[in-house]
């Protein structure tokens, strides 16, 4: 394995000052040949990257043969449209750069806030903002299907409120721009989304009214609620998980993990 890190700033003008310089941590496979990539946007309500969802996760797909990138992005007290940027530019850096090594196929997989950016990258890849701050064709940085794991969802009734601020502050008009619910189209990218009935941070309500959006766009996707389980399980196991000694009651949670990966083996099929 080939582990490195890049400094997004090197890449793209960031159109205002940062509070934390983005960083991209790549593994990438020693065989010189090109894989499929897979990048990891890790959770924390916008307000901190919770590493129990960046390198176990980056790790679980690498040995599933793709390369695997972790992203740091830009959170609290730094807001939209920052760690959008980010998140494209990893995409469209992911496709280009030769230490990469990736056959142009990218996806994305994010957790509860990371699950709203990942979201919004496939959902709001075709955003004017994004094209003139990156200086990119739109379309090199959309992903080719994201998987959605307990994501920050609406900005209405089931909203985890504190995303939405950390990312938005108080602009109202903008919180409810980001509800995703309401901005799925045909465009959008196939998503993957898991969720647990039980979730008391963020309400399994975010992933059914995303897979309704989904349903209605007429976009592939796949929708898994488990019916145990707190909020912020990642791969479900014991290095982590907050509760390791509570994980056997919801060990059942980790299929999501196969379950994902068998979407994206199939995912051709389903376009």
């Amino acid at each position: 394995m080939v582990f490195f890190e890049k400094d997004l700033n090197v890449y793209y003008n960031s159109p205002e000052k940062q509070n934390v310089t983005p960083r991209l941590r790549g593994y990438v496979h020693n065989d010189n040949t090109l894989h499929e990539a897979m990048l990891v946007l890790p959770g924390g309500a916008y307000a901190f990257t919770s590493p129990r969802e960046a390198e176990p996760v980056a790790m679980e797909y690498f040995n599933s043969g793709y390369n695997a990138f972790v992203l740091d992005y830009s959170v609290a007290p730094d807001k939209y449209p920052l760690a959008l940027l980010q998140a494209a530019a990893c995409v469209a850096l992911i496709r280009r750069d030769k230490d990469c090594l990736c056959n142009g196929k990218v996806y994305a997989i994010g957790f509860s806030a990371g699950g709203h950016l990942c979201g919004c990258l496939g959902i709001l890849w075709n955003e004017k903002v994004i094209s003139e701050a990156l200086g990119v064709d739109n379309i090199t940085v959309r992903p080719d299907g994201i998987i959605m794991s307990y994501p920050v969802v609406t900005s209405g009734e089931y909203a985890h409120r504190d995303s939405f601020v950390n990312l938005c502050g108080d602009n109202e008009e903008l919180i409810q721009y980001l509800s995703l619910a309401d901005r799925v189209n045909e465009n959008s990218a196939p998503a993957f989304i898991w969720h647990t009935a039980e979730d008391g941070a963020v309400p399994v309500e975010n992933s059914l009214m995303l897979a309704q959006a989904y349903r209605r766009a007429g976009v592939p996707f796949e929708l898994h609620i488990f019916p145990k389980g707190w909020h912020g399980l990642s791969l479900c196991n014991d290095s982590t998980s907050e509760l390791p000694q509570d994980i056997a009651m919801c060990k059942h949670v980790s299929q999501w993990i196969e379950l994902s990966k068998n979407w994206l083996k199939n995912l051709k099929s389903y376009l």
